[in-house]
């Protein structure tokens, strides 16, 4: 990288140079895979030390800039919308600590769904957090302007980090979304399906649906169904790939 990181991070934000990508979240509990949502996933300029998600996250916090970062990723999703299948629902990934600094950043979301011809009600938002640095009240009622509009909550990376009960009782999520770290080599590991039946027992008791992330082989999905979820999403499944092919996750 040729600049500074704050340099290349203002240089994104002004020009919009970051690319979507969606990846399906299937559900198993009929005879074939159906798709239950795509989720949108940010790419930084391609070719560039930005360009994987996890890089320019951090260096956007780092920065202070996740709520630009944000929005900027939520309005280039958006923008795909038109080139998807009609009808389905679409995930957006962001910071719990968005929602709690950027007063208008709920009502820019509904608004950008709107105007993309996407229904609310097919919007799922998948709260991230890297530090607790939210504030209740403000972060709630966030949350609440979402869900007046129809949107749906996913707590996303559930059983790692800042992902714990506090989170799930601010967030009172409709989607848990189960962490990698859990999943990947849960079908032989006691200790991993045990932690994993207990946080779907919890969701079942809100009234959530459950998400595995990456299982690494088919016997972790056989281990997942098992103990009662039906919606995986991972690599084994299928990859991210941008909205023009993302009709093949129906057709498979």
């Amino acid at each position: 990288m040729t600049s500074d990181v704050h340099s290349s991070l203002e240089a994104i934000l002004e020009t919009g140079a970051v690319r979507t990508v969606f990846q399906p979240v299937f559900d198993l509990s009929g005879p074939d895979p159906a798709v239950h949502l795509l989720e949108s996933l940010t790419r930084g300029p391609e070719g560039t030390n930005l360009e994987p998600a996890g890089v320019l996250f951090e260096y956007a916090r780092r920065k202070g800039g996740e709520a630009r970062l944000d929005r900027l990723c939520v309005k280039t999703a958006f923008a795909s919308v038109p080139a998807l299948p009609p009808g389905v629902r679409v995930s957006v990934n962001v910071h719990a600590s968005t929602l709690e600094r950027d007063l208008d950043f709920a009502s820019f979301l509904v608004e950008g769904a709107t105007a993309s011809g996407l229904s609310p009600a097919r919007v799922v938002v998948e709260i991230v957090e890297h530090a607790p640095s939210w504030d209740g009240p403000r972060f709630r009622k966030a949350l609440d302007t979402l869900t007046a509009s129809g949107v749906k909550i996913a707590l996303d990376d559930i059983g790692l980090g800042q992902s714990n009960y506090r989170m799930i009782l601010e967030t009172r999520p409709h989607y848990f979304k189960l962490d990698r770290f859990l999943v990947e080599g849960c079908h032989e590991d006691a200790g991993r399906k045990a932690v994993l039946d207990s946080i779907v027992r919890l969701a079942r008791a809100f009234g959530s649906s459950v998400i595995a992330e990456g299982p690494g082989c088919e016997g972790d999905i056989a281990a997942v169904r098992e103990i009662g979820v039906d919606l995986v999403q991972g690599f084994i499944l299928a990859r991210p790939a941008p909205a023009a092919a993302a009709s093949r996750f129906f057709d498979a």
